[in-house]
């Protein structure tokens, strides 16, 4: 029987202070709070979607697994339902496979569950150690271009056409979104230039004003008003419960897999708690358990996976190091769902600039790409492409592993290909082969 390594406690970062930590938990909240207008207007695009019921529902779910984050693992980390996966299930899963708005959040929660099996067999450190970097950037990478088509779609900048499948839509007078976008996108271009905590924010909060002005939105008739009740999705577990949806629950896996353990290597090496003495995360089960129980409690209140933000950083950068910056922004996003009337208030056109945004800040990991590596780069480059121009993130996400695969084995280095990536490949083909 192999032996476990022992996942090191040590933790010791600079000195900080309560002072310091509830500062870093507010600019946190503000950098990342895009998420509850964003997350909304993404969903209701899918049948079935009560939108007052998922502005409530991302408030708590945020809420709920942020405090979780802070007071058990004792990380300043962020969580809410992240961005690409909110995409894939709607666009992907629910219109794409035609699928039931409970049904889908119900394979979420089993996503989840499989997430915390990983977990708790430690397959899920093993599995993520043999990806290779390359392949692991180009899925953040495509999964950002992804999200700035969806930003330019749904602000009208890019329309559908017969011949050529896609193309621009003129600036009238009778369509001013495309303009705002455009200078909402500009804008939180000079704040964030500037460093200004909670551009995005700014920026919705601004584009959303022109729109009322303008007479393309309906000022909202109140500021803060009780919750509306979240929806609860088990009602579609029967449903979900069918072995023709184990390729949606793997891409669901694979997809949260890569946006999670990305995050968490990059802002805990911000912070400091990993080094070349010390390689491993601290904690590391802990972080990866509330990840998973964060991607199940999404479902439950049907508002996809929730996953850490790399938004952290901000907090990070203001000195947060431990759990009370987290438990501050668990607060804030639970004192939000009190403030529905002015969420529900910001269209479509004035969170199209924050997806094109996050977008563009994604598409940075493509950058340490080795580009000069024809082994790595093409298999990249395939999923760079795939994921936005099948609309489909699962499928891009196989493209690549696919690709890596045959390219590798064939130029005669097979000693890249570790076992668990020959196992990932061969499930995505069998799955590909089947017609999913």
């Amino acid at each position: 029987m192999v032996s476990r390594p022992k996942e090191p406690q040590h933790l010791t970062p600079p000195r900080t202070s309560a002072q310091t930590e509830i500062v870093a938990g507010i600019v946190t909240f503000m950098t990342m709070a895009y998420i509850l207008f964003v997350n909304p207007s993404i969903l209701a695009n899918a049948p079935g979607a009560d939108k007052g019921a998922i502005i409530v529902g991302t408030g708590l779910v945020s809420g709920i697994i942020t405090l979780l984050m802070g007071l058990w693992a004792d990380y300043p980390f962020a969580l809410a339902p992240g961005m690409g996966l909110n995409a894939f299930v709607t666009f992907s899963v629910i219109i794409g496979m035609k699928l039931p708005f409970d049904t889908a959040m119900s394979l979420v929660v089993i996503e989840g569950l499989v997430i915390l099996l990983l977990v708790v067999t430690r397959l899920r450190e093993i599995i993520f150690l043999a990806i290779p970097l390359n392949l692991k950037r180009a899925i953040a990478g495509g999964i950002g271009l992804f999200i700035s088509l969806i930003g330019f779609i749904n602000s009208g900048i890019i329309v559908g056409d017969k011949v050529t499948l896609v193309t621009f839509a003129p600036w009238t007078s009778h369509n001013a979104g495309p303009l705002i976008t455009l200078a909402t996108v500009v804008l939180i271009g000079i704040l964030m230039a500037r460093k200004v905590k909670g551009a995005m924010l700014y920026g919705i909060l601004a584009a959303t004003v022109v729109a009322i002005a303008l007479g393309i939105q309906k000022a909202p008739t109140a500021v803060v008003s009780m919750p509306a009740m979240p929806h609860i999705t088990l009602g579609g577990m029967g449903s979900a419960l069918k072995l023709s949806y184990i390729p949606v629950i793997f891409a669901l896996v694979m997809s949260d897999f890569f946006d999670m353990m990305g995050t968490v290597v990059g802002l805990s090496e911000q912070a400091g708690y990993i080094d070349a003495k010390h390689p491993r995360i601290p904690r590391l089960n802990r972080i990866l358990t509330v990840d998973a129980l964060a991607a199940m409690v999404g479902g439950l209140f049907g508002v996809a996976p929730a996953t850490t933000f790399v938004e952290s950083a901000a907090g990070i950068a203001e000195g947060g190091r431990r759990g009370l910056t987290a438990v501050t922004v668990g607060v804030l996003f639970l004192l939000s769902i009190f403030f529905a009337p002015i969420i529900g208030a910001v269209p479509a056109l004035a969170t199209a600039p924050a997806l094109i945004i996050v977008g563009f800040l994604m598409l940075g990991h493509a950058a340490n790409i080795e580009w000069n590596d024809v082994t790595e780069a093409l298999p990249a480059f395939i999923t760079l492409a795939t994921i936005p121009f099948t609309y489909n993130i699962g499928r891009g996400i196989g493209y690549g592993f696919i690709s890596y695969l045959l390219i590798n084995l064939l130029a005669g280095k097979r000693e890249k290909l570790k076992w668990p990536l020959w196992a990932v490949g061969a499930v995505f083909a069998i799955f590909f082969v089947m017609g999913y």
